[in-house]
């Protein structure tokens, strides 16, 4: 498997926005994240299928 996994500092600066912008949008399940033992991550793949899914949108 070699799908990378990010932390929530590593998608802000990913998606050129704050922390605490990136930990709002995860937290109310705007882009696509999950918890490991109360810290967000974030799979690479899912991020850009969701980045790919909101270019689509108009």
């Amino acid at each position: 498997m070699t799908d990378q996994i990010l932390t929530l500092k590593e998608v802000a600066q990913y998606l050129k926005l704050t922390e605490k912008t990136a930990y709002r949008l995860a937290a109310e399940k705007k882009f696509p994240g999950f918890k490991v033992g109360g810290s967000w991550r974030f799979k690479m793949s899912d991020l850009e299928a969701w980045i790919e899914e909101q270019k689509s949108k108009k």
